[in-house]
């Protein structure tokens, strides 16, 4: 896995592992990789999937069963989508339309062709 300098590598992991949710490669109820899997497939310090790991319970999308593991939460792709729906809004959306409107672009002139 490639990583952006501009995000921290903690939250680049996360969005990975939600878009593994969404597109099922990993299944509500199933259990995900611990800790030290994962760092040693994306050859990431664990402290930094601990972290992720931490990050996407606070968020309800993984839980931790003790002793067994950490699994992904059931409506775990609802909490997501509701999640990453917030952020885009929050953060990309306003970066759109400030972008729009300095090119002089209306919503209608970017959905025509589709």
């Amino acid at each position: 896995m490639e990583f952006n300098e501009h995000k921290p590598i903690y939250l680049q992991i996360s969005d990975t592992i939600c878009d593994k949710i969404l597109g099922e490669e990993w299944r509500e109820e199933e259990r995900i990789p611990s800790v030290r899997e994962l760092g040693i497939t994306l050859g990431v310090n664990p402290n930094t999937i601990m972290r992720t790991y931490d990050h996407l319970q606070s968020i309800e999308i993984i839980y931790n069963k003790r002793g067994v593991g950490y699994y992904v939460t059931t409506g775990a792709k609802a909490n997501i989508i509701s999640f990453q729906q917030e952020q885009f809004i929050k953060e990309e959306l306003p970066k759109i339309t400030k972008r729009m409107n300095l090119l002089g672009l209306k919503p209608s002139d970017i959905f025509r062709d589709l």
